[in-house]
């Protein structure tokens, strides 16, 4: 049996965590913590290269164009090609988007705060920039 230390159970706790808050997040709003972040982008840009939006938020290519599909289907996002460069798609939130985010915004806070709900200011602010750090060594992998 391998010994166990606060620090090899820190891994498992995190993706243990993830899966929790992502399940609560998708059974409280309806949509995925992936494909919010995705809007969350969309909302701040006008118009993005589904590429550029790919490595904006970090995760693989497959992966952007299934919730893009599910997302353009469900009328929050659309599509096109670029006029310029046809090898190009082009992504915006659409009103239906815009319409919908603040409630997945409003959503998102409550959960954070039920989450956080016996943190006191100083235990957040620490624990966002423990996370920040591990996010920059993660960066190095």
């Amino acid at each position: 049996m391998y010994p166990t230390t606060p620090e090899s159970c820190i891994l498992e706790k995190l993706q243990l965590l993830n899966t929790r808050v992502s399940t609560a997040f998708s059974g409280c709003a309806g949509i995925s913590a992936s494909r919010l972040r995705l809007l969350q982008e969309l909302f701040a840009a006008e118009e993005i290269g589904q590429t550029a939006l790919q490595k904006s938020l970090g995760i693989d290519g497959a992966a952007v164009t299934r919730h893009l599909k599910q997302l353009e289907t469900d009328g929050f996002v659309t599509r096109r090609i670029s006029p310029g460069d046809n090898r190009i798609t082009l992504v915006r939130l659409s009103e239906h988007g815009r319409a919908h985010i603040d409630g997945f915004l409003r959503e998102k806070s409550l959960l954070t705060e039920k989450l956080m709900a016996d943190f006191d200011a100083e235990e957040r602010r620490l624990l966002a920039n423990m996370l920040e750090r591990m996010h920059r060594n993660a960066e190095t992998l």
